[in-house]
C-alpha cells in the first residue's frame, strides 16, 4: 500500500513531466524507444501522438514505473522515478487502454479499494467516490457490478478510479476508444473542467480530433522517436490552407465554379469550403452574395490535425528509409 505522501510542496515552476534521454529495449533486442526528450509543464493539457507501435504506451509505462526503462531519466513535479519511485506515484492517475478492474466488483468499491492503496481512509474514500460518480454520471450505477457497464460506463469507471487520490498528474491512454460520439464529448467538457481547475494532462488518441479540440501542446513519435513538439497553435498554422463548414439557408443541387477557392457539398444545405490563407473571407462572403447563397452559420472543420500527423509520419519514413 502507498503512504497518502503526496502533499509535499511542488515548486510552481517545475515542469510536471521531465524525461532526458529515455530509452527502452526489450529482452528480444528490440528497441521500443529510443533515447527522447520530452518535457509538459504544469497545468498543460498535452497529446501524445503516434501510430501503433511507435512506443507511445511503452513511454507511458515506464513514467507510470510499470516497465523498467533501460536508461535516461524520468522525474515527475522534480522528482525521479528511481530514487522516489512511491511519492512520484502519488503524483500520477493513470487510465490504461486496457479495462484492468475485478468485473465482478460493484463499482463504488472499485473506487474505494483503489482509494485505500494510497492511504485514503474508507469514510473519505466512499465521499470521494460519490463527487467522482456523480461527475461522471456513474452514481446511479454504483452498486452495480462492473461486468454489467456499457463499454463508455466502464471508460467512466476507469477515469473516477484514477482520480480517486487526486493525482496532480493525470495520463489518459486512448481514453474514450470505442464510445459513442455524446459518451465522448461528455467526456472531453469533464476532462476540460479537470484541467482547468489545475491538473495537468496527458493524452494519447488515435481520434486526432480529439486532440485538436483538447491539447494545447503536442508531441508525436514514430518508430521510438519524437519527431514533433511543439504547440498545437504552431503546428496548425503550418496549414496552408482554411477548411470551413458552411450551414446553408436554401439547398443546393450544385456548387457554383470558383477560380478563388475549392467547394464541395457535403449535403444540400451544407458546404465545404477550402480556402487560402492568402486570400480573405470577404472576397468568399462576396462571391456567395453574388451568387445568392445565404449563410446560416460557419465553422472551422476539425481533422485538420491529421493532414499534419501523416505528412510528418511520411517524412519520417522517407528520413529512415
Amino acid at each position: 500500500m502507498l503512504k497518502n505522501i503526496s502533499n509535499k510542496k511542488i515548486n510552481n515552476t517545475t515542469p510536471a513531466l521531465k524525461i532526458s534521454n529515455l530509452k527502452k529495449v526489450y529482452d528480444n533486442d528490440f528497441v521500443a524507444v529510443k533515447g527522447i526528450d520530452l518535457s509538459v509543464q504544469q497545468g498543460d493539457f498535452f497529446a501524445l501522438l503516434g501510430a501503433n507501435g511507435a512506443g507511445k504506451s511503452t513511454t507511458i509505462e515506464t513514467i507510470c514505473s510499470l516497465v523498467n526503462k533501460t536508461a535516461g531519466t524520468i522525474e515527475v513535479f522534480g522528482h525521479n522515478t528511481d530514487t522516489e519511485r512511491a511519492l512520484t506515484k502519488t503524483f500520477i492517475g493513470l487510465v490504461p487502454q486496457e479495462f484492468n478492474f475485478n468485473i465482478f466488483e460493484p463499482i463504488i468499491e472499485i473506487i474505494v479499494n483503489q482509494g485505500g492503496y494510497y492511504g485514503i481512509k474508507r469514510k473519505e474514500a466512499f465521499r470521494r467516490a460519490e463527487e467522482l460518480l456523480k461527475h461522471l454520471d456513474l452514481w446511479d450505477k454504483r452498486k452495480e457490478k462492473a461486468l454489467d457497464l456499457s463499454g463508455g460506463m466502464k471508460r467512466r469507471l476507469m477515469i473516477a478510479r484514477a482520480l480517486i487520490h487526486k493525482p496532480k498528474l493525470l495520463i489518459l491512454d486512448e481514453p474514450t476508444a470505442g464510445v459513442d460520439i455524446e459518451i465522448r464529448r461528455t467526456m472531453w467538457k469533464f476532462l476540460s473542467k479537470l484541467n482547468a481547475a489545475g491538473t495537468t494532462i496527458i493524452l494519447t488518441t488515435h481520434y486526432l480530433e480529439e486532440a485538436e479540440n483538447l491539447c494545447h501542446n503536442i508531441a508525436i513519435m514514430d518508430k521510438g522517436k519524437v519527431i514533433e513538439n511543439t504547440s498545437m497553435k504552431q503546428l496548425l498554422s503550418r496549414l496552408q490552407t482554411e477548411m470551413f463548414v458552411l450551414d446553408l439557408e436554401n439547398p443546393l443541387s450544385e456548387v457554383p465554379h470558383s477560380d478563388d477557392f475549392i467547394m464541395s457539398l457535403r449535403d444540400a444545405n451544407t458546404l465545404e469550403v477550402e480556402l487560402d490563407k492568402s486570400r480573405s473571407l470577404n472576397m468568399m462572403f462576396d462571391f456567395f452574395n453574388q451568387n445568392n447563397i445565404r449563410i446560416l452559420s460557419m465553422r472551422n472543420k476539425s481533422n485538420r490535425l491529421e493532414e499534419l500527423f501523416i505528412e510528418l509520419i511520411e517524412k519520417n519514413k522517407e528520413a529512415t528509409a
